[in-house]
């Protein structure tokens, strides 16, 4: 059984993903007020380099990094097994 985290982890990025936000096309931190825990979230996928974060004057926004694309796909289909096989 995977943590809760984990699950809204992958189900954070499989957003990111499908909105197109890599490298420099982010998304708002407004448009992931539904995650619970989307603080720690954040810190945990940041240290593992996966996610970017764009600090602006007035707001703060999140991007995949395609250096781990392979990475996040794991991830997201491991922890989301309904997702396995969409990415490619």
């Amino acid at each position: 059984m995977f943590s809760e985290m984990e699950i809204e982890a992958a189900e954070f990025m499989n957003k990111l993903f499908r909105k197109g936000n890599w490298n420099n096309v982010y998304d708002r931190r407004e448009h992931f007020k539904r995650f619970q825990y989307l603080d720690k979230i954040i810190k945990e996928l940041t240290k593992k380099g996966w996610v970017i974060i764009h600090k602006k004057p007035k707001f703060e926004a999140y991007s995949l990094n395609t250096k781990y694309k392979v990475e996040i796909f794991n991830f997201i289909e491991t922890n989301k097994p309904e997702l396995r096989g969409t990415f490619r």
